[in-house]
């Protein structure tokens, strides 16, 4: 028997996620090659703080869909409240840790 694959945060938005992710793993490839062509100290650092932005905002959307979605009971969080705000409040703690 197959068991069924859990509703996630993100399973109503994973083709946009995806998109996001590519486009920022493109910007991480062209930060390298910047790098490596010896561009101004500046432009890549410009480049990294957009990389860091994209990822703060993916970040955001996969918190926001945690809290709509699997803190309501589906996608597999833990059935306890206190334990899943626990969970969700140690997940923010190590995203601002940076």
């Amino acid at each position: 028997m197959k068991t069924a694959t859990p509703t996630r945060g993100y399973t109503a938005s994973r083709d946009q996620l995806l998109n996001r992710l590519s486009r920022v793993e493109g910007q991480v490839r062209g930060i390298g090659k910047m790098v490596e062509e010896d561009r101004y100290c500046i432009d890549v650092l410009t480049q990294v703080g957009a990389v860091q932005a994209a990822l703060d905002k993916i970040s955001l959307g996969l918190l926001d869909g945690h809290a709509r979605v699997c803190m309501q009971g589906e996608g597999g969080s833990p059935e306890n409240p206190d334990e899943a705000v626990d969970e969700l409040m140690g997940a923010v703690g190590r995203l601002l840790q940076r």
